[in-house]
């Protein structure tokens, strides 16, 4: 077994073989109702890198050819978070487990660490599983506890037939892709409310959020063959629309029959109105008309962020699975 760097474009075959490791070791880790990557979401993930990021890719290769383990590392741009990373991904083949792949796929992204002058890094666990004992080994620590929640979509909308009515000034607005011109920087002005979610002890700053930022963030799902849906709920005042609240929800394949909620956020101006609760139904009602292959809705919420919580519970969302952020200072 050797440890190599993937770059540049990668050919169908070494896609494939990557492919077969994160599939077989997610529908060995996980139960069978969560349902595993597919192959436009791997290639997608493997050739294009999040914004403001660049991606690390090692596999541990087989004597036949063939992967015993894959890892990707993301190591962040933007200024204030040079000194850290995200391990998005190391998954052993379950036939090649207790062998040491991981150990030495971990050696190799922590001297990618190293040489890169981070500080620390962290990564998303399922709780129970493989992983989080793998990382216990390796120092990890849990910083923010999470859980997946998932949503039946026709029975959501069976329980709430119509959307909320808006109080005076507000209305509804949806858009596929990139966010439209017009408010570009009223849709990135509302990301950056979303820098009193909570962190935990994460050591990670929340980025600035500009519009070229939000337009690139789209065309990042795009390019790894996704799609972007983004409901909103807009204010106006003297002529002037602004984003009060907004929800993102992807499909990381067209195919997908579970979309995965992104970002909802209602700027701390508009809070107390029910619009969290509103922008969420809006979006349920697009999916329904656009994608209506789509029957549920996961998303991920910390234990201690009440507020969605309590929203994500009026719509039917049902606890799935424990996760949580692990973190390793080096």
């Amino acid at each position: 077994m050797t440890i190599t760097s993937l770059t540049g474009p990668l050919s169908g075959s070494a896609v494939d073989a990557w492919h077969s490791v994160v599939r077989t070791a997610h529908t060995h880790d996980l139960p069978a109702h969560v349902p595993p990557p597919g192959r436009v979401e791997t290639e997608g993930k493997l050739r294009a890198p999040s914004v403001n990021s660049r991606a690390v890719h090692r596999a541990a290769v087989a004597a036949d050819g063939s992967y015993d383990g894959v890892a990707t590392l993301v190591l962040f741009t933007d200024e204030s978070n040079r000194h850290t990373a995200f391990l998005d991904q190391l998954a052993v083949h379950p036939r090649a487990r207790r062998r040491g792949v991981g150990s030495r796929l971990w050696d190799a992204l922590r001297r990618e660490l190293v040489a890169n002058g981070r500080t620390s890094v962290a990564a998303v666990l399922e709780l129970g599983g493989p992983g989080e004992s793998f990382a216990a080994r390796h120092g990890f620590e849990s910083a923010l506890p999470l859980a997946w929640y998932v949503q039946n979509i026709p029975d959501a909308l069976a329980a709430h037939p119509r959307r909320p009515e808006l109080p005076d000034g507000y209305s509804y607005a949806h858009w596929t892709g990139v966010v439209p011109d017009a408010l570009a920087d009223a849709f990135a002005e509302a990301h950056n409310a979303m820098e009193d979610a909570p962190m935990g002890d994460v050591d990670r700053s929340t980025p600035r959020w500009d519009a070229a930022r939000v337009r690139t963030a789209a065309r990042v799902i795009e390019d790894r063959g996704g799609v972007i849906l983004s409901s909103a709920v807009l204010h106006t005042a003297d002529g002037v629309d602004t984003v009060a609240a907004y929800t993102e929800l992807v499909l990381r394949d067209p195919s997908d029959a579970r979309a995965v909620q992104y970002d909802t956020v209602v700027v701390p101006a508009h809070r107390g109105r029910g619009l969290g609760l509103a922008v969420k139904r809006h979006m349920m009602g697009v999916v329904a008309a656009e994608h209506p292959r789509v029957r549920e809705t996961a998303t991920t919420v910390a234990d201690e962020n009440g507020p969605m919580l309590a929203v994500n519970d009026r719509l039917g969302y049902a606890r799935e699975r424990d996760i949580g952020y692990f973190q390793v200072k080096l």
